[in-house]
């Protein structure tokens, strides 16, 4: 018990801590530039109101995020 936590713990940590990097340096990655504005992605913009939801963004988020967890159960 007190292993699995320690790895969910450590690789949690390293989740938070790409992701703060990917923050810190998104101007000078192009491919982090265009996460939010996929094609796909649903902006409707009517009499001074907007409506976004990027759909295909979540989905390639979904897929890089079973793709991570897919990998980490294999290395068990």
């Amino acid at each position: 018990m007190n292993e699995t936590l320690g790895r969910l713990l450590v690789v949690t940590g390293i989740i938070i801590a790409v992701t703060g990097l990917l923050f810190i340096y998104k101007d000078s990655l192009p491919f982090i530039r265009h996460i939010g504005k996929l094609p796909g992605d649903i902006c409707v913009k009517k009499n001074g109101n907007s409506f976004y939801f990027p759909v295909v963004t979540c989905i390639v988020i979904s897929a890089l995020a079973s793709l991570v967890l897919y990998l980490l159960d294999r290395l068990k």
